[in-house]
């Protein structure tokens, strides 16, 4: 069976700032990512810079509407 992954940028131009925000991310949580691959990251680090990432998307989104 085939793995079909949804981890795609729909807008291609974003790619760089998508890899600086999630750079930054990771510079707040304190995990050490670099170029490239990172499949040395445990579960627990690559949640984390996630999350922050996501925490970010929400704050920026409620002072938007404000």
């Amino acid at each position: 069976m085939a793995k079909s992954s949804n981890n795609r940028i729909v807008v291609p131009e974003a790619k760089a700032a998508m890899e600086k925000f999630k750079m930054e991310a990771a510079n707040e949580v304190g995990v050490n990512l670099k170029e490239g691959y990172n499949g040395d990251l445990t579960s627990r680090q690559a949640g984390s810079v996630g999350g922050q990432m996501v925490k970010k998307m929400i704050e920026a989104y409620e002072n938007s509407i404000k």
